[in-house]
């Protein structure tokens, strides 16, 4: 059976609304919840970026069944891989074991504003495998030094660990990545239904299977339900356009200013061609469903616009679910 998600989405909402969607979004019936975690908005126009360590922390306090997930962090440059040991360790205790702590390689977006620069893809891969490295002995609870080509470690050592561990989720884009993250990784993570990821990553040697050895393959999609068509598509251009760009764009650009420059000449209809917007939950079925096709086992919605989330957790959410369900079905 397909999971089903709700994104909890620092980039557009503050801490406290954020802690209220993600109750709501657990009494409606998501089965997780995953956060984004930067330091600014994609654009101006969604205005926050709330830490999403301390939501994650309140949200963990504030439900009792949904899964929660970074989706994703960068271990590698605003955050030290033994910062995110510590921290992750911290998360899945408050939890009680529904914590997944998702990685990625990282946008110079959120980066950048530690001042040490943003590397070439090549050298970021490599800095992540390092990282996931140091987490791993880390939340073995053991002594830990490291000396490596990116980062050291001094006599660190976790002193409050969960006994289940924390299993890692690791972003991928393609094949290079997936032969570099999938032995190393417990889950898969990627943000498009592409139908080769998951064959691709089942035949690398040493990676855990999805759908045979407890891997999951973890997706994510936006949509913008809204009874106005029209409106749908003005908030998803308003909100959204950055998401036009791709990820080989998103990757690098610095600051909201230049994600607005690179958008100002999207349509609405340009981001309704790749966000499913208006009243239709068929369509967001479909779109969704794409996932399954391609092999996922969890794909987590992301409702754009902060102001539609009351009306979307209160009207559309559960019929969307029930429709996702027989569809999955």
């Amino acid at each position: 059976m397909t999971r089903f998600g709700y994104t909890l989405m620092t980039e557009q909402s503050g801490p406290r609304e954020l802690v209220s969607y993600a109750q709501r979004a657990e009494e409606v019936g998501f089965d997780f919840e995953v956060s984004s975690d930067h330091y600014s908005p994609w654009l101006t126009e969604q205005g926050h970026a709330p830490y999403a360590w301390t939501v994650l922390g309140a949200v963990a306090q504030a439900t009792e069944r949904v899964e929660l997930m970074t989706y994703v962090t960068c271990p590698t440059m605003r955050y030290h891989p033994a910062v995110v040991a510590q921290k992750s360790a911290t998360l899945q205790l408050l939890a009680e074991g529904r914590f997944t702590l998702g990685l990625g390689s990282g946008e110079n977006l959120n980066e950048h504003v530690v001042g040490a620069g943003w590397p070439a893809v090549a050298t970021r891969q490599s800095m992540l495998v390092e990282a996931i490295e140091i987490i791993r002995r880390l939340h073995t609870g053991e002594l830990v030094d490291h000396r490596g080509e990116h980062f050291q470690v001094d006599s660190a050592r976790i002193w409050d660990l969960p006994d289940e561990g924390v299993d890692l989720a690791v972003a991928i884009s393609g094949d290079r990545s997936i032969e570099r993250f999938a032995p190393i990784a417990d889950h898969l993570v990627a943000v498009e239904p592409d139908e080769s990821l998951v064959p691709t990553w089942n035949s690398v040697e040493g990676a855990p299977r999805i759908g045979a050895d407890g891997a999951r393959a973890i997706g994510q999609i936006p949509i913008c339900w809204g009874p106005d068509e029209a409106a749908a598509k003005e908030l998803a251009r308003d909100q959204f356009r950055w998401f036009a760009g791709g990820w080989s764009v998103n990757a690098d650009l610095p600051t909201p200013a230049g994600f607005a420059g690179a958008s100002q000449f999207v349509t609405p209809d340009d981001v309704a061609d790749n966000i499913p917007c208006g009243p239709d939950l068929d369509a967001i079925v479909e779109a969704v469903m794409a996932f399954k096709g391609a092999g996922f086992t969890d794909v987590a919605v992301v409702q754009v616009g902060d102001e539609t989330q009351d009306r979307f957790l209160a009207e559309a959410a559960g019929p969307l679910l029930e429709k996702l369900r027989a569809a999955d079905a």
